[in-house]
């Protein structure tokens, strides 16, 4: 008869406590950040580029349209080929940043972009990165993760035409 009100009671206390801890707000919730992180342009063309002529660059400017900060976190791109760099608003660079596995390059940015702030994301694209068969149409991502929900992810892409 013990053991049975010893069970009963543990029991109403574990049933107590997760009532109590559902009433309380949750510390490690992610927060719900609503501000939209914008790019003026999210496409870029080359054009046709040669191989010979080497790496080739270009840059995307991203705001916070919004009214409270937001953070990117990941930063990845679709290709080996292709690495990114931040630049915030006070001139520090993050980066380089690449296709996730692949020589150890950083997928991890932890930047916080102000409201009405912007960041410059630079897109460098290597030509010979796939050797000789790596003649064509070459379309590439960098992708940011970010904490909006707006915006939980901004796609950037490019494409070039590349020829011996």
């Amino acid at each position: 008869m013990k053991t049975n009100t010893i069970i009963i009671s543990i029991a109403l206390v574990v049933i107590a406590g997760w009532g109590v801890t559902a009433l309380l707000p949750e510390k490690n919730a992610a927060a719900q950040v609503t501000a939209p992180l914008t790019a003026q342009e999210s496409f870029y063309d080359f054009g046709t580029i040669t191989m010979k002529d080497g790496l080739v660059d270009t840059e995307y400017t991203l705001t916070n349209e919004g009214d409270e900060p937001l953070t990117i976190g990941k930063v990845y791109t679709s290709c080996m080929c292709t690495t990114a760099s931040i630049t915030e608003s006070n001139g520090t660079e993050k980066g380089k940043f690449g296709m996730p596995g692949h020589r150890g390059i950083l997928t991890t940015a932890n930047t916080t972009v102000a409201p009405g702030e912007s960041v410059t994301v630079t897109a460098v694209f290597d030509p010979n990165a796939h050797g000789p068969a790596g003649t064509g149409l070459a379309q590439r991502s960098i992708f940011l993760e970010t904490d909006s929900t707006k915006t939980p992810e901004v796609e950037l892409r490019f494409k070039a035409m590349v020829t011996n």
